[in-house]
């Protein structure tokens, strides 16, 4: 009878795992109920399921530890906390939840047992009782999973092995499966059909769409052009292009064969003093320029303006695709360290190793040449137009940065969105190629978008109070780029974004002309599951998550009365009076310089025989370039003249249109450490395993250093209580503060003065702040099996150190560079390294 007892609570134990064994081989969804909390996508099927679970919290989510059950799903690896409230059956469906880890975005699985770590495969096997499950992300971020000692042993192997064959399937077409896993049910395709764009941003996608930006910004003397509606000039461009307003369509035709793939010189802003900027293309040299093509031309390049032209040349200066992506897996491999044998960066080669990276050397160049661009058109009354050989990769990080810089309502979430929509998505960024989601083409790939994402986190951390979005919205837009389920990141161009949406292909025929027809041998299927924009972000993130993505900024004043298409100022003040009409110069490596093969037709026969004489001057010689760099530095002497004689910044009110100049000195180039290093003491945690109730090296170490600064800072109070007033350098013309781009770089920004006395660091955090490596606290510390061994690897990690918050830089601490030949405006005020 004893024995019955015992076979009889047994079998009501296994009578959980056997329902759920059941539904998940039946393909149960829960739709319309509730697996254990867990609320399903329509269709989405429940494959292994593991009890009480703790998962390790981030800084972000609070630290510490959260108990709940795992799933595994075909599409997700999802946690529900066991506080967690019961879902809403009547809510919309959310694709992923504030805990869930999407399989695609999962790179390797590695689990941690008695006295071993494991990297895990779709053909591993196990030998061992996994402890610890870590997921290591494409998008660095690493989630931790700590089964508890009463978790059977038979779901934590499922569940290994469940996550390990599906994150990583074998097969060719595994992003198009993961993308039906997700939306491919009857119910999402309807929900999604049903979904509207949201009507705040500006989408670019129609001509009125484009006209609206024309008239935000002003841009009187320019047109939006339809002569590309059927991709027929240039499979990449868009349907529709700025281009002047004295150019007609019928000779707008003839300019495209002169670039590259035809990517004519286009307009894409437009600045609130009067000049603007341009894109295009290399020009094709092998091609013959008749008289009508090279007035079309340069009616085209000129735009509105008559009298100059600046060609900045992004070639030579910026890292290529091959240099990003380079840097980028080197950074990697950095911050997650070598899974596979437990080995990473000794602690005293951290540093060097990061700036043997380059990555922050990138962001620096870009940033730098954003700046050359900004003030340029800060000058007004000329045309800045930005060269690339196919202008789809850098020409839009460096556009993109000019807009966040100079205009405020790029730095909202809407402008922002409406920013990239329009000179990513529609500027025919390759994102498909660069980002490689079905990992079969490696040499395109490279994370450029990435790259132009740190750029705005720093002049974010630069300027906080200047920008609507927060860090939280650049992290959501970081990792949404490593999750292909978005047609933002799907397509190369807008050709083949509308080629997969309406399954259409083009004919011609002598009667009817061109006409939209099916085409039946199109890669897409029409059962295809809809792909949403980026931007839904309700499908990704709950509302508490969304209500980070901004925070208040003070409203933007409108612009000044414009007279003739140009702002009522003192135009001597800011034009060049050396600029002879039709003069073109090319801004490369800092240095400005008049080519006589800069456009390639006025060496041409035909500009030879005197037709360019008619319609332009020649361009000036070299001697006269130098009016061009007084115009570089005139305006912090226009400005904001009180800024050379204080260090508490300007007086009166910052002119909101100013461009946001960033520091670019290596003490102020920060690492995004809360996107980069989030997952580091998680992938380090092998290298370092203690016991719950001892602190991490890292956090001893910032105990010590705050200590340090603490009594340094009471050593200083007592003997100084009255600091002097400090007062401003001479000015020195022969010095760039930022000349070496190789100067040393570290894991903070520099802490801005907070007053004119004198100057305060930020303080380091303090050891409640730092990641911790195998739990929390004795109190809330979960129940675990015993620690595991060292492995070997006694190196020390101390890469957490940073400010939590960057005070707004001052007009007067602008440090950056272009040459020797052409110096940017700078300052000489107190050092700002910490």
């Amino acid at each position: 009878m004893l024995t019955g007892s015992k076979t009889t609570f047994k079998v009501r134990q296994m009578l959980p795992d056997i329902k759920e064994r059941m539904l998940s081989q039946t393909g149960v969804n829960a739709r319309s109920r509730d697996l254990f909390g867990l609320r399903c996508l329509p269709g989405e099927c429940v494959l292994q399921r593991a009890v009480m679970v703790r998962k390790k919290l981030t800084a972000r989510e609070g630290r510490g530890w959260l108990s709940g059950t795992l799933f595994c799903t075909h599409f997700r690896v999802a946690f529900v906390p066991q506080d967690s409230p019961k879902p809403d059956d009547n809510a919309d469906p959310v694709l992923l939840g504030d805990h869930d880890v999407a399989l695609a975005s999962i790179e390797k699985v590695v689990v941690v047992g008695p006295n071993r770590t494991k990297l895990v495969t779709p053909n591993s096997s196990l030998k061992f009782t996994p402890e610890e499950l870590v997921l290591y992300c494409r998008d660095m971020r690493v989630v931790c999973f700590l089964f508890d000692r009463l978790t059977p042993e038979s779901q934590v192997q499922e569940m290994t092995y469940s996550i390990a064959k599906t994150y990583q399937p074998p097969k060719p077409g595994s992003v198009l499966s993961f993308q039906n896993a997700a939306l491919g049910s009857v119910e999402m395709k309807q929900f999604l059909s049903n979904r509207r764009r949201d009507a705040h941003m500006n989408w670019f996608e129609s001509a009125s769409d484009w006209e609206q930006e024309l008239e935000r910004c002003g841009a009187t003397s320019w047109r939006v052009s339809s002569v590309n509606d059927r991709f027929e000039m240039s499979t990449s461009l868009p349907r529709f292009i700025v281009v002047p307003q004295k150019v007609l369509d019928t000779e707008l035709k003839k300019s495209f064969a002169h670039f590259n793939e035809g990517r004519i010189p286009r307009w894409c802003w437009r600045h609130p003093r009067g000049s603007d900027l341009l894109r295009m293309a290399s020009f094709q040299n092998n091609i013959y320029h008749e008289k009508d093509d090279i007035r079309n031309l340069e009616m085209i390049l000129f735009g509105c303006q008559s009298s100059l032209c600046v060609v900045v040349e992004l070639g030579e200066e910026l890292p290529s695709p091959a240099d990003i992506q380079l840097a980028h897996s080197r950074l990697r491999a950095l911050c997650l360290g070598d899974i596979s044998t437990s080995m990473s960066v000794p602690d005293d080669k951290w540093l060097s190793t990061l700036e043997s990276t380059h990555w922050l050397d990138y962001t620096r160049s870009c940033l730098r040449k954003a700046s050359e661009v900004a003030c340029l058109l800060r000058g007004g009354h000329l045309t800045v137009a930005l060269q690339e050989v196919e202008d789809r990769d850098m020409s839009c990080v460096v556009s993109s940065l000019v807009q966040v810089m100079c205009d405020p309502h790029c730095r909202t979430m809407y402008g922002f969105q409406g920013l990239v929509q329009k000179e990513w998505v529609m500027g025919a960024h390759r994102f498909y190629s660069r980002i490689n989601y079905h990992r079969d083409n490696d040499k395109e790939e490279a994370p450029v978008f990435l790259l132009f994402l740190d750029c705005v986190w720093q002049l974010w951390s630069q300027y906080p109070s200047r920008f609507q979005l927060t860090e939280d919205f650049l992290l959501a837009l970081h990792d949404s780029v490593h999750l292909p389920l978005f047609s933002t990141f799907l397509s190369n161009c807008q050709r083949e974004r509308c080629k997969r949406s309406q399954n259409l292909g083009q004919c011609y025929t002598p009667v009817n002309g061109w006409r939209d027809v099916l085409h039946p041998d199109s890669s897409t299927d029409p059962s295809d599951p809809p792909l949403p924009p980026v931007w839904d972000w309700s499908l990704q993130y709950s509302k508490p998550r969304q209500s980070r993505f901004t925070q208040p900024v003070p409203p933007t004043p409108p612009l000044q009365p414009l007279l003739n298409g140009n702002l009522n100022t003192n135009p001597d003040k800011h034009r060049l009076t050396d600029a002879v009409p039709g003069s073109v110069f090319l801004l490369s490596r800092g240095t400005f310089s008049c080519p006589t093969n800069l456009l390639p037709w006025r060496n041409s026969s035909s500009s030879s025989s005197g037709v360019y004489k008619k319609s332009h001057r020649r361009a000036l010689s070299s001697e006269n370039v130098p009016g061009l760099e007084r115009l570089l530095k005139a305006w912090a002497l226009v400005e904001f003249p009180q800024a050379l004689t204080s260090t508490s910044g300007p007086q009166g009110p910052l002119d909101p249109y100013e461009p946001l100049l960033p520091l670019l000195m290596g003490p102020c180039m920060g690492l995004w450490r809360e996107c980069y290093l989030r997952g580091a003491l998680h992938a380090q945690a092998f290298s370092h395993p203690l016991s719950a109730n001892h602190l991490h090296p890292v956090e001893r170490l910032a105990q010590e250093v705050q200590q340090l600064k603490d009594k340094l800072e009471q050593v200083s109070t007592s003997t100084d209580p009255t600091p002097p007033a400090v007062t401003a350098e001479p000015r020195r013309a022969d010095t760039n503060l930022n000349q070496n781009t190789n100067n040393g770089t570290f894991l903070f920004p520099a802490s801005r003065p907070q007053s004119a006395g004198a100057l305060r660091a930020a303080p380091l955090p303090t050891s409640a702040n730092q990641h911790t490596s195998r739990g929390a606290p004795a109190a809330s510390a979960p129940q675990s099996r015993p620690a595991h061994k060292d492995m070997g690897g006694s190196s020390k990690h101390t890469f957490l150190f940073g400010h939590s918050s960057v005070i707004d830089a001052h007009p007067d601490q602008r440090y950056y560079s272009a040459s020797s030949n052409a110096k940017l405006p700078k300052s000489n005020g107190p050092s700002l390294a910490s």
